[in-house]
């Protein structure tokens, strides 16, 4: 009986010494993998940046090979379903390298026809939308507008503005002016009064769409740029305000939620893997350095229609403050990685 019960504490010691074995090897290929992706993350940049750049399968080459990418940005809103209008239209250009980005407004009434002097307004940018049906037209004349060549667009639905501003629990904003206006046939009744405050979904949408009061003479101040290139001002502003309240770090726990907005609400030519290899270096982008400008030119009723009509001398030079100094900025950077 004796020699059973050794041999059954001498069976426990063993069974534990395996067990204490098999967790101390769990342990260390615990510890092996932790070290090795602690690594990747500091090569990878470290912070934020560096775990993100190394979950999505990222080397210290990724970077160094990632280009500036621009992409047409088409706010498109109204209230039915099959007739949307391209009442906001952007290009942005960002370079992860240098973590520099910039917005470039386009005033919906700017003119692409032939002859000004035979103004409709089918020749608007905005109307070449077409609902959607001519993007790659729109794309063309933008391109013939500002001498590049853009490979990318987004087109986003006002409800991805507003889901997003409130799934971020809203952003703070400075209104510049009273805003008052109603629009029966877009079930539209903006409704907001001046000054810093917290604007949620709803207030946002307000915001970016308001030109003028309901008396049409009520609008923005000459200086802050009146009717669309106040609006357009207002909608830079308060997209560098969103990116700052987005890329909070406790806002990093609601990109499953961001996702989702923007996947039902966004329709884009860029694959995900594009997507993915911009993504763990733009949470490090500081909003406050984001580069805004305006078409240059002047609105005018031309033939009964009003028209934006583009400076293309001032356009030039617009479009090398934006870019050139990315360019050669990317020169140095790239010789410094070689090195």
């Amino acid at each position: 009986m004796k020699a059973e019960a050794k041999d059954k504490v001498n069976e426990k010691i063993n069974s534990t010494k395996k067990w204490k074995i098999i967790i101390l090897i769990i342990l260390l290929i615990i510890l092996i993998f932790a070290s090795i992706f602690t690594y990747r993350v500091i090569k990878n940049g470290g912070g934020m940046q560096g775990i993100v750049a190394t979950t999505l399968g990222h080397n210290e080459l990724t970077l160094k090979n990632l280009k500036p990418i621009d992409f047409l940005i088409i706010g498109i809103s109204g209230s039915e379903e099959d007739y949307k209008l391209a009442d906001t239209i952007m290009l942005c250009s960002y370079d992860p390298k240098i973590q520099q980005a910039s917005l470039l407004s386009i005033p919906r009434d700017t003119y692409v026809g032939k002859n000004k002097n035979k103004a409709s307004a089918s020749y608007k940018i905005n109307a070449v939308y077409q609902n959607g049906k001519n993007i790659d037209g729109m794309v063309k004349n933008i391109e013939k507008i500002i001498g590049r060549t853009i490979n990318n667009y987004i087109v986003v639905d006002t409800n991805a503005l507003i889901e997003l501003v409130d799934a971020i629990g809203g952003v703070e904003f400075n209104v510049p002016i009273d805003m008052k206006y109603d629009d029966i046939t877009q079930d539209l009744h903006i409704d907001l009064k001046a000054g810093y405050q917290k604007l949620n979904g709803q207030q946002a949408e307000w915001l970016v769409r308001f030109r003028h009061n309901n008396n049409p003479a009520s609008t923005y101040s000459t200086e802050y740029g009146q009717q669309d290139i106040g609006r357009m001002r207002t909608q830079r502003e308060f997209i560098q305000a969103t990116l700052k309240q987005t890329l909070k770090p406790e806002n990093i726990f609601n990109l499953t939620q961001i996702a989702e907005i923007l996947y039902k609400n966004i329709t884009t030519n860029m694959t995900f893997d594009i997507i993915k290899d911009y993504i763990p270096y733009a949470v490090n982008f500081d909003a406050n350095s984001l580069k805004t400008e305006v078409l240059p030119g002047i609105p005018e009723m031309v033939n009964g229609v009003a028209i934006y009509s583009i400076d293309e001398k001032e356009t030039k030079k617009i479009v090398e403050k934006l870019y050139e100094i990315e360019q050669e900025t990317n020169k140095v950077i790239d010789n410094k990685i070689e090195e």
